[in-house]
Order: structure tokens, then C-alpha cells, then sequence
């Protein structure tokens, strides 16, 4: 009976010392320095904790290169085409689009948000527009998400003018100059994630049809039913 008592008394003694044993390693394991001051990291207005504060987009035309964005362009070919006399895809034909009205090339049903915004797809526009459709355009259906980096975006731009446009190229701005309303746009849209998606390219037909809302990216693209593209505005 007293070896019973013993063997029970020696295995709960054994339990207990694998248990402090277990405490104390992963005490030390998973043991934590507090910060030496507490609370999150901002950035300042200046963008010190941010990164480089946001250049205007003249400042990157300056040395774009029409030929890298005829690459970056790529990502634009699933929705449209850019040749003299090309058809519309889900996105319209942007042979000589800058300078021109929104909205403007004929025989596309383009979305009433895009219709209804004002002015020409100048520099700054086209530079906001690329930097997200959605805060330039509230409600259009364009699903691409925009380019982050406005180098990649200055070539872009430098090519879409070489195609039929030629619109005059504005020198950089002058040193210490505050940014114009169209530069805080484009930096706004990238401050909130425009980069985001990390320059996600533009679905094509099948893909966005399959994405979470079934939504066909570009304007006034059509349903996935046969029917004439522009039987049916966005």
C-alpha cells in the first residue's frame, strides 16, 4: 500500500516538474521588451515618415520616355487599343485622346460619371486618371486600380500623346513651387492606394466576369451576352 502511496506521490511530483519546467521556457520564449515609447508611428505633413512627398507630374515628364511606356501600355491592351482607326474594346480607341473632351470618342457608350466630369484629358487629368479612375471619376466602371509610380505613369503619358495627340510637353515646375489642384489629386488618390493592388493591370472580359462583383472592367463595357457592345451605356 505505502509503494502505491509512493508511486503515486513520485509521478504527480514527476507532472509537477515538467509543468513548472514548461512555464518557465515558455515564459522566456515568448517574453516581450517593453517600447521604450509607446504609440504608433505618423507621418508628419511634410511626409518625413511617409516617404518622398509627392513631385508633380511635370516634374517626371521632364525625363519620361515614350518608349517605356509603349511597355507599361501593356497593361492597358486587354481593354483598348491605341492605333489610328482602332476598334473599341471595353475601353475606347485613345488614338489622339489627349486633349480631347471626356467622353469624346465617338461610337462609345462611356458612363454618365465620366460624362459628367468637366474639362480635357490634359496632362494633369490624364495623370489623375491613371493614378485611380475611381477618385477621378466617382462611380465609373473601370476596374483597373491605377499606377503608383508616377515615373511609370510620365512615360504612359509620354507615349498615349505620341499616338495622334502631340499636345505640348509643360516644362518642370520651378523649384520651392506649390503644387497645382491637379497635382494634389493625383497625390491624394496614390496617398490613399492608388499604388494599391501594386499596379494591378486591367482585368479582361473573363477575368473580371469571374472576380467577386462580376464586374467587366472599362467604360461602357458591355454584358457578357453576345449583344452589340453598345446596345447598353454603363
Amino acid at each position: 500500500m505505502n509503494d502505491r502511496k509512493n508511486t503515486i506521490a513520485g509521478w504527480v511530483l514527476f507532472a509537477g516538474i515538467i509543468g513548472l519546467g514548461a512555464w518557465v521556457v515558455t515564459g522566456e520564449t515568448f517574453r516581450s521588451e517593453a517600447p521604450e515609447k509607446g504609440g504608433w508611428a505618423l507621418a508628419d505633413a511634410e511626409g518625413e515618415a511617409g516617404g518622398e512627398a509627392a513631385k508633380p507630374i511635370e516634374f517626371y515628364l521632364a525625363t519620361a520616355d515614350a518608349a517605356k511606356g509603349e511597355q507599361v501600355f501593356k497593361k492597358c491592351t486587354a481593354c483598348h487599343t491605341i492605333n489610328a482607326g482602332g476598334a473599341n474594346g471595353l475601353g475606347p480607341n485613345l488614338h489622339g485622346v489627349m486633349g480631347k473632351p471626356h467622353g469624346a470618342h465617338p461610337g462609345f457608350a462611356y458612363s454618365d460619371a465620366l460624362k459628367a466630369t468637366p474639362g480635357v484629358w490634359d496632362w494633369k487629368a490624364m495623370d489623375a486618371w491613371l493614378t485611380s479612375p475611381r477618385k477621378y471619376a466617382p462611380g465609373t466602371k473601370m476596374t483597373f486600380a491605377g499606377l503608383g509610380n508616377p515615373e511609370e505613369r510620365a512615360n504612359l503619358l509620354m507615349y498615349i500623346n505620341a499616338q495622334g495627340s502631340n499636345l505640348p510637353v509643360p516644362p518642370p515646375p520651378a523649384e520651392g513651387a506649390a503644387p497645382a489642384e491637379g497635382d494634389k489629386a493625383a497625390a491624394e488618390a496614390e496617398g490613399e492606394g492608388a499604388q494599391k493592388a501594386g499596379n494591378q493591370p486591367v482585368l479582361n472580359e473573363q477575368q473580371a466576369a469571374q472576380g467577386p462583383g462580376k464586374n467587366i472592367g472599362g467604360e461602357g463595357a458591355a454584358k457578357i451576352t453576345g449583344t452589340d457592345p453598345t446596345a447598353k451605356k454603363n
